[in-house]
């Protein structure tokens, strides 16, 4: 078919699916004076929705359009700002069968159409015609011959009943005054953030910069127009319902430049978690993605520190010698007022970047956070040293008994870069455990841990040998 328009011929009585014991009354987003947008880490938002209109007084249906299409019906709260009491729910209905050419084709199978013809292939101009079938094209009969397909217009005579133009909310209410003002608030799927910060690492290591930033990405099936916008971190409990699907979605992205970020949001402690109001509002379009700014920090102190860590394993068995292993890098920092920070951190991914000689910013390493209180430590792990080296050899193995090994260690850490550093030795240590005899002095930072701090020197390197008893 060479043209695929479907023209639809409709007149709408105030009637319509309701039937004729009420009065109709439509109210759309030209109707709306203010939305916010609630959003939450599960990709749950609450939706809080207010139009000001003008309604017949007594029982009425009333048709709220433009709601999201992943809108959880059970959740919705309908309630009148201008005079409270004023309104009875009797009935809600949600209308989701969305109109579409596929859909009023479907609809139409079995039925009679028009067809009107825009080229010379067909000896008519418009006829009447029996939709006999959609399935992969459209089938007619036209008096006693069948067309496959048709190279002009479809005109159906009326929408059916049980398809809408858009998402909607229908109500059976009663009425007591006819200027309104209305709430609406529901829960909705499709909307979620993320929060994801950049690092910027001084040269010395010892300070950095960072700049958190909300992601926000809307798949909800609604717009939201210049909306107050506050983020939920935390784990909030919800009840999964399994029927519901996941969709695929086409992705508008709408990125700022991560420059000067202005005024940041305020933050509060809500309930067990932590509130975010935005302090601008905000369009978040249907199949968006949005970057927000979060919080802005200069001259953070921090510290980089070098981890060698072993296995529980090690100490119940002979094993091979391993060799050459570059050693963790961790930077760690404080979340502290004192320290240019002290806000509660939401879970997200940090990014690393350092200048490089010339000046150039450098990307140095990533890792993920969990929800950070203020007054905590955060660690990052960058990834591998490449000119920190450590080596662990077994010298001794004894299995004293069925439950009781004993077995020695000489651990070697070689620095090859153009400063003195400390490495951390961890040695995870299983159940019950004494060492005997070591070369350096050790703290025991738990139960099933034992942790050296070991200076090396610059083109050096540093040796320690411990013994060690276990008991499984």
């Amino acid at each position: 078919m060479r043209g695929k328009l479907i023209a639809v011929v409709l007149l709408l009585g105030s009637v319509g699916a309701f039937g004729a014991e009420a009065p109709v009354s439509d109210t759309t987003l030209a109707d709306q004076t203010d939305v916010a947008v609630t959003a939450y880490n599960n990709g749950l938002a609450l939706v809080r929705d207010v139009r000001k209109l003008v309604l017949p007084e007594g029982e009425l249906h009333l048709r709220f359009m433009n709601v999201a299409e992943q809108i959880r019906p059970e959740t919705v709260s309908l309630r009148s700002l201008m005079a409270p009491g004023s309104m009875a729910i009797f009935e809600q209905n949600y209308e989701y069968d969305l109109m579409s050419p596929e859909k009023l084709m479907e609809k139409y199978v079995g039925k009679h159409v028009k067809l009107v013809n825009f080229s010379k292939e067909i000896g008519f101009e418009e006829v009447e015609a029996e939709l006999l079938s959609t399935n992969q094209g459209p089938i007619y009969r036209v008096d006693d011959q069948i067309y496959l397909g048709h190279p002009g217009n479809v005109v159906l005579p009326e929408i059916p009943e049980n398809l809408i133009a858009k998402p909607s909310l229908i109500w059976l209410l009663g009425n007591e005054q006819a200027d309104q003002k209305l709430e609406v608030t529901y829960l909705t799927n499709g909307v979620s953030w993320k929060a994801d910060f950049v690092v910027t690492l001084a040269r010395d290591d010892t300070s950095l910069d960072l700049a958190g930033w909300v992601t926000m990405d809307n798949r909800s099936g609604a717009t939201y127009t210049n909306a107050q916008l506050k983020l939920v971190a935390g784990d909030v409990h919800v009840v999964r319902d399994v029927r519901r699907s996941d969709r695929a979605w086409r992705e508008e992205t709408d990125l700022n430049a991560l420059g000067y970020v202005g005024e940041m949001p305020r933050e509060e402690a809500f309930a067990e978690y932590h509130l975010y109001t935005m302090p601008r509002r905000t369009t978040i379009k249907q199949n968006q993605s949005k970057q927000l700014a979060l919080l802005d920090a200069t001259a953070v102190a921090c510290t980089k520190k070098y981890e060698y860590r072993g296995q529980v394993h090690f100490y119940s068995q002979p094993m091979p010698p391993m060799l050459e292993e570059h050693v963790s890098v961790f930077l760690e920092f404080e979340n502290e007022e004192e320290n240019s920070l002290g806000m509660p951190l939401p879970a997200g991914v940090m990014r690393i970047y350092q200048a490089d000689s010339e000046g150039m910013m450098q990307f140095a390493g990533e890792d993920r956070i969990e929800h950070t209180p203020k007054d905590e430590t955060v660690t990052l792990r960058m990834g591998k040293a490449f000119d920190v080296i450590g080596e662990r050899l077994q010298k001794d193995y004894e299995r004293i008994s069925d439950r009781v090994h004993e077995c020695a260690y000489k651990i070697t850490l070689r620095n090859h870069k153009d400063n003195d550093i400390m490495v951390d030795v961890v040695e995870p240590m299983p159940h019950d455990w004494k060492i005997l005899d070591t070369s350096h002095e050790f703290e025991k930072k738990d139960a099933h841990t034992a942790l050296f701090h070991v200076p090396v020197a610059k083109d050096g390197e540093a040796t320690i040998t411990y013994r060690v008893r276990v008991k499984y």
